[in-house]
């Protein structure tokens, strides 16, 4: 079992969000696997990308460029 660390976890609206992104990141070497949203969260799609805090910033660029649309991002232990 892994340690729980304080994560960046983004959160979609649709399933196709999510497996977009695990594309497109595994496509682009960006930080990150695709996880079961966390308890502590709602959201739409039962799935969300999780990743060091410190990508954040490359994850939103990512995202951005490629149309992929987010529901929320949080700031969890996972």
């Amino acid at each position: 079992m892994r340690k729980k660390e304080l994560k960046l976890v983004v959160t979609f609206h649709t399933t196709a969000d999510a497996m977009a992104m695990e594309k497109v990141c595994g496509e682009k070497k960006v930080p990150g696997r695709l996880i079961p949203v966390p308890r502590s969260i709602s959201a739409g799609c039962g799935l969300s990308w999780c990743a060091p805090l410190d990508a954040r910033e490359h994850i939103l660029e990512v995202m951005k460029e490629t149309s992929i649309e987010e529901e929320a991002l949080h700031e969890c232990m996972v």
